[in-house]
């Protein structure tokens, strides 16, 4: 305005400075709602600053910070891939998207994630540690399919259940782990053991398509028809 005053210019300037300091209480608002634990109203908030504020890294990492808060870790994957678009060598943001995919139970993607970290920083400690525990994982996984694939199951079993050993902590490893292993006890002719292995799956996820068919090839086994 002082480089060139006109009163079109001084409305256009007064508004949008009028629209910056309402986003700069917004801002302290939704700050404010975080710290308090009230990320729904933060969420709320930092919409209304990011619909303005597109490119703005930081505002998404902390909306992100407030879904993983709220359960909703797919909304933050989509926050946190674009603050590591819009940062460079943001290892942070791919840091915890790896971790959200790993706690999901997609170990393949959380691999490729903490990769793109460590190619920014190969020293990174929080994504080095990761990465061999995801590496570790991955490759026991790969491993049992491919004994699968081949009609190995004693072997298989043994390598699901060192998956279950290398992570205890995120409960769908065990769940998948032991859907898998109900597989290999049903086409390993082992009815018995495979109806129980099945049965504690199903009562962890009732839908569970594939320990359904697992179950019902295994009580066929049994004679077990109405079952």
């Amino acid at each position: 305005l002082k480089s060139n005053p006109s009163n079109n210019e001084e409305k256009e300037a007064q508004t949008q400075l009028t629209k910056s300091d309402e986003l700069q209480r917004l801002h302290s608002q939704a700050l404010s709602a975080y710290q308090q634990e009230d990320y729904e109203t933060a969420i709320s908030l930092l919409d209304e600053i990011l619909a303005v504020c597109v490119w703005d890294a930081e505002l998404r990492e902390l909306r992100a910070e407030c879904y993983i808060k709220e359960g909703e870790p797919s909304k933050a994957i989509s926050d946190l891939k674009a603050a590591a678009k819009l940062k460079s060598d943001n290892t942070e943001a791919f840091y915890k998207i790896s971790r959200i995919y790993y706690q999901l139970g997609d170990h393949e993607l959380s691999l490729s994630e903490v990769r793109e970290c460590l190619k920014l920083d190969q020293d990174h400690k929080q994504c080095f540690s990761l990465y061999k525990q995801v590496k570790k994982l991955n490759k026991q996984i790969e491993s049992a399919e491919e004994l699968i694939r081949e009609g190995r199951y004693e072997d298989a079993i043994s390598k699901y259940d060192s998956v279950m050993k290398t992570e205890p902590e995120v409960a769908i490893y065990a769940t998948r782990a032991k859907e898998r292993i109900c597989h290999c006890l049903s086409k390993n002719q082992q009815p018995t053991e495979a109806i129980k292995v099945c049965t504690e799956v199903l009562q962890l996820e009732p839908t569970n398509v594939n320990a359904l068919k697992d179950r019902a090839e295994a009580y066929l086994l049994e004679d077990l028809y109405e079952e």
